[in-house]
């Protein structure tokens, strides 16, 4: 059983007892995502419009950490100018626990 839910902006795919990285959230102990998108059960498919109302993710959060570096660099050709900046997105480890289609 798989669903796709909606956090920050961004979809991401939810799969009972696996461990996922999604944007930032505040610490808490748990978290529960309401905006599921769509639930699979073999077989069974289940679409919302936007979203699915019965249906719940509840997951615990493992860490808040930083990702790796990305540098980003700047040149205008000829004009010696050159500038380098670096970026580490923050993001939030949660181990999904349970899918609920009620």
């Amino acid at each position: 059983m798989y669903a796709i839910f909606e956090s920050g902006g961004k979809q991401y795919k939810a799969v009972e007892g696996e461990t996922i990285k999604i944007d930032k959230i505040d610490n808490k102990k748990s978290v529960t995502f309401g905006n599921v998108l769509m639930v699979s059960d073999g077989d069974n498919i289940s679409y919302g419009n936007p979203y699915i109302a019965s249906a719940k993710i509840s997951a615990d959060v493992v860490e808040t950490a930083k990702d790796k570096k990305v540098l980003v660099f700047h040149q205008k050709l000829r004009k010696n100018h050159r500038k380098l900046r670096g970026h580490r997105q923050q993001y939030t480890s949660v181990k999904i626990n349970k899918i609920t289609l009620n």
